[in-house]
C-alpha cells in the first residue's frame, strides 16, 4: 500500500511571527518545521502501511527556498520519501494554485491513499485538501478520527458535532485527520540518521508540467492587529444573580 501525506512546512511556532512589509505575508525564510497538525497523518500513514504488511509513504510538501529540515522529521519518523516543489513564482500563493501544485507532485507517486490534515495551523483555510481532491479525481474525506483500509475500501469514523458518522469510499481517495486521530512518535536516533540518506525529490513548477501553468492571484492588502478582548462583567451576588446570568444569556440568544 502506498501512502502520499501532504505535509506543510511552517515557520517555527515558538518564535515571533514576522511579516513582510512588502507583501503582507509571513515570511518564510531560515528553518521551517512540520506542521504539527501534519505529524498526526504521517503516524497515520506509518500505521496504515504496517498493518498493510507493505508499501511506503510519501511526503509531499511546497516551501520556499529549496527548505526540507520539516520534511527530514517526518523521514526520521519512518517515510520512506519525499517530493519537495519550491520555486520563487509561488510566493505568496493561494490555496488552490497550491492544491495544483501538490495534486500534480502526487500524479507522480500514483498512491492508493492520500492523507492532510484537516487545516493548516498558519492558514486556516481548510479547502485545500479538497480542492487536491477534485483535481486528482478522487473521492475526499474529512474530519476522520480513526481510518482503516479494508481492500480497495477505506473506512472512516468521521467526526461530526453529534458525535462521528461511519463513512467508506472506494480507493484511491483523499481523507483528512483530526488532531489527536493517532499518537505520533518521536523520531528515534537511527530514524534521524537514517533520514539523512532518503532521497528528497526537488521540483519546480516547469518540471510539474502543469496544464495552463499556475498563476498567483492571492494579494494581501492589509493587515491589522486583531480587536483587544474586552473586560467582562463581574456581578455581585445579591440574591439575583441567577437573573442576572439569565438575562445575559438571553441577550446572546443562547435560551
Amino acid at each position: 500500500m502506498n501512502v502520499v501525506v501532504c505535509v506543510k512546512q511552517i515557520p517555527d511556532p515558538a518564535s515571533p511571527g514576522k511579516l513582510d512589509p512588502s507583501t503582507k505575508t509571513l515570511v518564510r525564510e531560515g528553518k521551517l518545521v512540520v506542521d504539527d497538525s501534519d505529524m498526526y497523518g504521517i503516524e497515520m500513514a506509518l500505521q496504515l502501511v504496517g498493518t498493510a504488511g507493505g508499501g511506503e509513504v510519501t511526503l509531499v510538501s511546497m516551501a520556499p527556498n529549496n527548505e526540507t529540515a520539516g520534511l527530514r522529521t517526518g523521514l526520521a519518523m519512518g517515510a520512506a520519501k519525499a517530493i519537495l516543489v519550491s520555486d520563487d513564482s509561488l510566493k505568496g500563493a493561494d490555496a488552490l494554485t497550491t492544491a495544483k501544485v501538490l495534486a500534480a507532485a502526487i500524479k507522480r507517486v500514483n498512491p492508493d491513499l492520500v492523507i492532510a490534515a484537516t487545516e493548516s495551523t498558519d492558514g486556516y483555510t481548510g479547502t485545500l485538501p479538497v480542492q487536491m481532491a477534485e483535481l486528482l479525481g478522487f473521492p475526499s474525506i474529512t474530519f476522520a478520527k480513526s481510518v482503516q483500509v479494508d481492500g480497495t475500501t477505506v473506512k472512516v469514523d468521521r467526526q461530526t458535532e453529534a458525535g462521528y458518522d461511519e463513512v467508506e469510499c472506494p480507493l484511491p481517495a483523499v481523507v483528512t485527520v483530526t488532531a489527536g486521530v493517532v499518537e505520533p512518535r518521536y523520531p528515534s536516533f537511527k530514524g534521524i540518521m537514517a533520514a539523512k540518506g532518503k532521497p528528497v525529490e526537488q521540483l519546480t513548477v516547469a518540471d510539474l508540467g502543469i496544464d495552463g501553468g499556475v498563476a498567483v492571484t492571492q494579494e494581501v492588502t492589509d493587515v491589522v492587529a486583531a480587536e483587544a478582548r474586552k473586560a467582562g462583567e463581574i456581578v455581585t451576588d445579591e440574591g439575583d444573580a441567577h437573573e442576572r446570568i439569565v438575562q445575559f444569556l438571553e441577550q446572546l440568544k443562547v435560551i
